[in-house]
C-alpha cells in the first residue's frame, strides 16, 4: 500500500426511515470522493434529502466485476470510496463482495460505517432467539431449487432468517409447512421502520391463515424468521427409524419423512434426515 492510499467505507443507509441515517454515516457521505451505489437514483434520492452533492456510479451485480479494478485505481490513488447499497448494510443479500475483496488484495484499509439492517432490526422484535441464527439470504426462485434448499434446513436448531419477495410469500410458507412441519413457530416482518411497518406471528398455519385473510401481508419489503428445530439429546432407537423411513419416504419428501421418523423413534431429526436422503437416492435432487 502507498503513502496516499485512501479508503473504502462501506455505509448501512436507512431501510425505511431517513432518521436512522447515522450522523457518522452523513459525515462519511459529504466527505467521500466517490460514492458507489446499487442503485444511483435511489441513493441520489437520499443524498439530495441531506443536501449532499457527490460523484457517483453504479456499482451491482452485473457490473461490479469490470467496475471494481478502476475503483480500487482511484483508491490506490487517494481517493475515499463510500460503498452503499439501495437501503441497510451493503453485503447483506446485496453487491459489494468483490469490491471489498479487491480492495483488500490490494492493501487498501476498508472500514466499516454501520447502521441499519432489516436482519438485526428482524431478530430484535420478532421474539424467537437471537443467540443463534442462520441467515439465508433469498431463497431460490425456481420451486423445485427452493424445497430442496429448505428440506436442507429442516434439521437446522439455529433461528432461520429469509429475506423474501412478495409475490413469493405464499409459495415459500407452503413449502416450509411441507419441510418443517405446520406448527414450527414463524415471524413475518413487513416495512420495517415505515409508515406501515407491521409483524405477524405464529405457526406457519397461523401466518399462511394470516396472508389469506390480510393482503397486505404480502405487500413491501418482508423479512421471514422461523424458529429452529428441536433439538434431540439422545440417540434414540436407531432401528425404529431405520424400519419407519423407508415407509414414510414412500408418501413423504425427505424433510417430512425425517421429522416424523425422529419424533417416532427419538432420534436426531438431522442424522433421520441424512439417512432419508440416502434412502431416497437422486429422489431429493429431482424434486
Amino acid at each position: 500500500m502507498t503513502e496516499t492510499a485512501g479508503r473504502l467505507e462501506v455505509i448501512a443507509t436507512p431501510i425505511g426511515n431517513l432518521g436512522d441515517l447515522a450522523p457518522r454515516a452523513v459525515a462519511a457521505l459529504q466527505n467521500a470522493s466517490l460514492i458507489v451505489a446499487e442503485d444511483t437514483r435511489r441513493t441520489g434520492q437520499l443524498l439530495a434529502h441531506c443536501g449532499i452533492a457527490r460523484p457517483m456510479q453504479s456499482l451491482h451485480e452485473h457490473n461490479e466485476a469490470e467496475r471494481s479494478a478502476a475503483i480500487v485505481a482511484r483508491l490506490r490513488a487517494g481517493e475515499t470510496v463510500a460503498l452503499v447499497s439501495d437501503a441497510g448494510t451493503p453485503l447483506l443479500s446485496d453487491p459489494g463482495l468483490l469490491l471489498v475483496r479487491a480492495a483488500v488484495a490490494a492493501g487498501i484499509p476498508v472500514v466499516a460505517v454501520p447502521g441499519p439492517s432489516a436482519l438485526t432490526a428482524a431478530l430484535s422484535i420478532a421474539g424467537l432467539s437471537a443467540r443463534r441464527f442462520a441467515f439465508e439470504g433469498f431463497l431460490p426462485a425456481r420451486a423445485g431449487e427452493r424445497r430442496r434448499a429448505l428440506e436442507r434446513l429442516a434439521a437446522e436448531t439455529r433461528t432461520l432468517v429469509f429475506f423474501e419477495a412478495p409475490h413469493r410469500l405464499a409459495e415459500t410458507l407452503d413449502d416450509m409447512m411441507m419441510a418443517f412441519g405446520s406448527e414450527r413457530p414463524g415471524v413475518i416482518a413487513r416495512e420495517l421502520t415505515k409508515l406501515h411497518e407491521t409483524v405477524y406471528r405464529g405457526s406457519l398455519t397461523e401466518l399462511v391463515s394470516q396472508l389469506r385473510a390480510d393482503p397486505n401481508v404480502a405487500r413491501g419489503e418482508l423479512v421471514l424468521l422461523i424458529g429452529g428445530a428441536e433439538a434431540q439429546d439422545d440417540e434414540g432407537d436407531m432401528e425404529l427409524m431405520r424400519r419407519a423411513l423407508p415407509l414414510l419416504l414412500k408418501e413423504l419428501p425427505p424433510a417430512r419423512a425425517a421429522g416424523v421418523a425422529a419424533k417416532l423413534s427419538g432420534v436426531p431429526r438431522e442424522t433421520a434426515y441424512s439417512e432419508a436422503l440416502r434412502l431416497s437416492g437422486h429422489a431429493a435432487d429431482e424434486g
